[in-house]
């Protein structure tokens, strides 16, 4: 079974892969990305897009593992969307250090008590893994 994994991967044949290591990975994400917001009493209601993408990233990765179609369609609009997200947190949570206290010339505290700064890159690079799925030819 692992020559077959590395014999795809030689011939760029990952679409199933990467479909399902965006399924698997989404979901957990989301419910980790719920329980810090929910740290941050959900302060802006912004911070409630990436729990409710989580799952429907997480679904079009399973229906990109089980159809070509859907990882050809639905699953780079949601991995847009979910990547789109993540740099949208950056923003977010830079502007939230940068408004504690001191600011950004305050940052050896304000970035380990502010709102973890890259934290919100992890959505960006799932939603990378997705748009790659997309792009890749189906596994033989």
């Amino acid at each position: 079974m692992l020559g077959r994994v590395v014999e795809n991967l030689r011939h760029g044949r990952a679409q199933r892969l990467l479909s399902a290591t965006t399924a698997a990975s989404a979901l957990p994400l989301g419910i980790e990305i719920y329980i810090n917001h929910y740290g941050g009493s959900f302060g802006n209601r912004w911070m409630w897009s990436p729990v409710l993408l989580a799952p429907a990233v997480s679904a079009a990765g399973i229906a990109g593992v089980r159809s070509e179609r859907a990882a050809r369609t639905v699953l780079p609009a949601m991995s847009l969307l979910f990547a789109a997200n993540g740099l949208a947190g950056e923003f977010f949570h830079l502007r939230g250090v940068a408004r504690k206290p001191g600011g950004f010339h305050e940052a050896s505290y304000n970035l380990v008590m502010g709102p973890p700064a890259l934290a919100p890159g992890s959505l960006a690079m799932v939603g990378a893994i997705g748009l790659m799925a997309s792009i890749m030819r189906r596994e033989q």
